[in-house]
């Protein structure tokens, strides 16, 4: 790893031609106006514990003042993009806050908000961030200052796991299972929220270190938020199954004596999501459809796309069934909005927002434009470029409108020269040989670079350090134009890509704590199907291509039996279903199955202490295990 002292003298200061794009954003947008903090400010209660939250081994988990830099009356630095540290001053006026009479959120206790509310006998919790350590640290802060009341029930808005990862730190499970607490949360969110964090988890976590800026020390080069949130914490991740799920707009609830009223908003922020209105608080829940930013319809770290079209529609609707009603809205991220008036219009504004990414992206499609055509042309009505909550802390502009181009007409372009492109590594070395050498890249990217042109820098120097990962000289030209954009970077993920590939370039990779989103919790959780689905996604299809092989699973009678199937290099399976013809007969219960894909033990030793009995041919089963892959977390990104 290399020396932190030493790794920091690396960092080179913002350039004129930084500066004088940080400063175009201040002459553009409304600083004078201090609403946003008199509403962050509104309702306080007390600041959060100081003290670093530590794990196993006194590992730090989180840090409650590491980001005390950003001064709330500091002006930028110049190494920070002016209105990104407005929108990181807001985030990090934290602690317990009233949001209204019975409502309160502990604010900046992880990258989410922890929402209770109060009702007839105890409390509701909304959303237990994203680790055990933290989550029990929020509900403790609420402890302290409004005594100790009976936990009711639990909600979860959506399937991502900054918004049920800590719900252990909160309930017993035992207090679930028993009836005293229930959980609530939208159809399909136990499937969402494994499938995300299991099928592509490892690529996503491995990213989301990036965006979420694990790799960066928090200062004014480095991490100062995320647009949404500061950071993650990198704790314990669980995950308790809901009791009750919500199926259909308009479902009403009493829930400890509150008449809850639900939207569901399936394929917007998340795959399952949900919005509500309490109608004795004439309080709307925006869970994350309604925030301070342009959030992502597409997320850096990987995810599925999102439909900007049924956002909008989503949030119409929201505002036909409570916009008359609602006197408060908050959200899962972020501060309340207070009075009717304001509230609408913070609505209406994010509803025209999305809907406009959606039909000006189609609209210059139709017109024959590319996608990076239409992301470098697009523009919004200045109505929505001057609202601050328009502004792109978490999403942006950007790469919002180019996911909307592939939701609809995918990744090619329509140009057959852009159909079957050279992979990066032999098109970067031919790049690099048409240019010239790398020499001669690199002595012309010196030059775009000394005339502020570090957007062509990254694109064209990214070519000579995929010809030949060993040019140091290129890696730092490299790490010297991203660092820049980073500086210049509205959005929260974009410096945390840019900068976290800056300091890879210069350094290598040096691991750091990252939330464990494939966590026991999540493992146990998984169907069956889910199990195999993800068996297949580990199989090497080159490697068992020419093999082929049938095995009986039975887990027992609770669980169930399934034939698993090896041919054309794919692995198939099918529920109740078991064959005389097949090479073996695997017998396990869940939990071993369980305790096999959390690396507690192997099907080795689970076959020797009996806990699997296999019937027929051995061999098949460990041949099948040998054609499994494991995925090394720590990839490189900015390297080949």
């Amino acid at each position: 790893m290399a020396d932190l002292s030493f790794a920091q003298e690396l960092r080179k200061n913002a350039t004129e031609p930084t500066k004088e794009e940080n400063q175009r954003l201040v002459n553009q947008l409304p600083f004078s106006d201090r609403t946003d903090f008199e509403n962050a400010h509104r309702g306080f209660v007390a600041p959060l514990p100081t003290a670093t939250i530590t794990g196993e081994g006194g590992k730090a988990l989180w840090k409650p003042g590491q980001f005390g830099f950003i001064g709330e009356n500091a002006p930028a630095p110049d190494s920070v993009n002016p209105s990104l540290w407005r929108q990181s001053q807001l985030i990090n006026i934290s602690g317990l806050f009233e949001v209204t009479d019975g409502i309160y959120q502990v604010r900046n206790q992880d990258l989410s908000n922890m929402t209770i509310i109060e009702g007839n006998e105890g409390i509701v919790v909304v959303d237990p961030l994203v680790s055990v350590e933290t989550a029990r640290a929020a509900i403790d802060l609420y402890y302290a200052n409004r005594g100790r009341r009976p936990l009711k029930a639990v909600i979860y808005t959506h399937s991502h796991v900054d918004h049920y990862g800590g719900v252990r730190g909160i309930v017993d499970e035992a207090d679930v299972t028993s009836g005293n607490v229930r959980i609530y949360a939208p159809t399909g969110f136990m499937e969402a929220a494994v499938a995300e964090n299991i099928f592509a988890g490892n690529a996503m976590s491995r990213r989301a270190s990036y965006m979420y800026g694990n790799v960066l020390p928090p200062d004014a080069k480095g991490q100062v938020g995320a647009g949404l949130g500061t950071t993650t914490s990198a704790g314990t991740v669980t995950l308790i199954p809901p009791t009750n799920l919500v199926k259909e707009t308009g479902e009403k609830q009493i829930i400890d004596g509150l008449t809850y009223e639900f939207l569901l908003a399936p394929g917007s922020e998340a795959p399952a999501e949900m919005l509500w209105f309490i109608e004795e608080k004439k309080a709307i829940s925006a869970a994350e459809d309604v925030t301070h930013t342009l959030h992502n319809t597409y997320s850096l770290r990987g995810a599925k796309i999102r439909d900007p079209l049924s956002w909008s529609k989503y949030i119409n609707r929201a505002l036909s069934m409570w916009g008359d009603k609602a006197e408060v809205i908050f959200a899962q991220h972020h501060w309340p909005t207070w009075g009717n008036e304001n509230v609408v219009e913070l609505m209406q504004k994010q509803r025209d927002l999305y809907r406009f990414i959606n039909d000006q992206t189609l609209r210059m499609a139709n017109q024959g434009l590319t996608m990076v055509e239409i992301a470098e042309q697009f523009k919004l009505p200045e109505s929505l470029a001057n609202f601050w909550a328009s502004r792109g802390y978490y999403g942006s502009i950007n790469h919002n409108v180019k996911a909307t181009y592939v939701l609809y007409l995918g990744w090619f372009n329509g140009n057959p020269a852009t159909l079957h492109e050279l992979p990066p590594v032999e098109a970067s070395r031919n790049y690099v040989e048409f240019m010239g050498g790398a020499d001669a890249v690199l002595g012309k990217a010196k030059k775009s670079f000394e005339e502020g042109k570090y957007r062509w820098v990254a694109q064209v120097v990214n070519h000579v350090v995929f010809a030949d990962p060993n040019n140091q000289e290129a890696k730092n030209l490299q790490a010297d134009a991203l660092e820049q954009l980073g500086y210049q970077a509205e959005s929260g993920p974009w410096r945390n890509f840019y900068l976290s590939g800056a300091k890879e370039l210069r350094e290598g990779i040096t691991p750091q704590p990252t939330p464990d989103t494939a966590s026991p919790d999540t493992v146990r959780a998984m169907t069956p199907e889910m199990f195999f689905d993800y068996l297949g996604i580990r199989l090497n299809g080159s490697r068992a291509a020419d093999a082929k092989l049938a095995l009986n699973i039975d887990f027992g009678n609770s669980d169930g039996q399934y034939l698993v199937e090896l041919e054309n290099g794919v692995l198939n399976h099918t529920a109740h279903r078991q064959s005389d013809d097949a090479d073996a007969t695997v017998r396990l219960t869940r939990e071993t199955l369980n305790r096999i894909a959390l690396h507690e033990m192997t099907v080795a030793d689970a076959i020797n202490s009996g806990d699997i009995t296999v019937t027929g041919e051995r061999g098949k089963l460990e041949e099948l295990i040998s054609y499994l892959d494991t995925f090394e977390f720590w990839f490189n990104i900015v390297t080949p």
